[in-house]
């Protein structure tokens, strides 16, 4: 639909916008700009149930502006294949269906990063601490359905998703910090896998637990440099 790409496109300016004003704003704060690398998962009515089994390749960029030692705001994209067989599945009712699919999500999430430690860049010496991510993410995927057992793409289309992500990092160097996630979405939709379509015409081939949303989940490491002038946190 339109908007949703409208939306899309609009979310990846902001991001874009948010990154450029980092740059412009040096002084302020300490910024952090790296990569994210790893795999993902799919959770829902189709394969597998297991809720952390990467399968597929996932990659992305990350943007931190440092407000204390203890919380970061955050700005990602992130993009991946998912993909899922019932033959994989140790559920015999799928393992007899023997659906499959495969999707592409690209992914914009902002939110808030908090440290389980004091992660205080203003200080010389090695730093580790656990932390957790939340806040919002939009996804884009395609719209699927299954006809005779062969699943097809409809429409592309776009949903909200709920972040929740677990990880732990270090500064490696005294510019580069290296972390490792794990982060489950919890999706406004039931349809990465084919499962409910919205088109109203394919209505009846709907299947699988109708009353529950997708998951999917990122795992993997970050890698950001850091940059800009370090605050002095106790000052603030």
């Amino acid at each position: 639909m339109l908007y949703l790409h409208a939306i899309f496109r609009l979310m990846k300016r902001l991001f874009l916008f948010v990154f450029i004003l980092g740059l412009t704003k040096l002084t302020a704060q300490i910024h952090e700009v790296g990569v994210f690398l790893g795999g993902s998962n799919y959770i829902g009515d189709v394969g597998k149930t297991n809720y952390v089994n990467p399968n597929e390749t996932a990659f992305g960029i990350v943007y931190k502006w440092n407000k204390s030692p203890r919380h970061a705001w955050r700005i990602s994209y992130t993009q991946s294949k998912i993909t899922a067989n019932d033959l994989d599945s140790n559920v015999p009712g799928r393992y007899k269906r023997g659906y499959n699919f495969e999707n592409n999500i690209k992914e914009i999430s902002a939110g808030l990063e908090f440290n389980f430690f004091d992660f205080n860049l203003h200080e010389f010496g090695l730093k580790v601490t656990p932390y957790i991510y939340t806040g919002l993410c939009y996804t884009n995927y395609d719209e699927l359905y299954v006809l005779n057992g062969i699943t097809k793409k409809d429409i592309n289309h776009g949903t909200f998703a709920l972040p929740m992500t677990v990880g732990v990092k270090s500064n490696i160097t005294p510019s580069i910090i290296l972390g490792f996630e794990v982060g489950s979405r919890y999706t406004m939709t039931d349809n990465l896998d084919g499962s409910l379509p919205k088109n109203k015409n394919l209505e009846s081939l709907k299947f699988g637990n109708i009353t529950s949303k997708d998951w999917y989940v990122f795992t993997g490491f970050t890698l950001t440099y850091t940059f800009g002038q370090k605050p002095c946190y106790c000052a603030n």
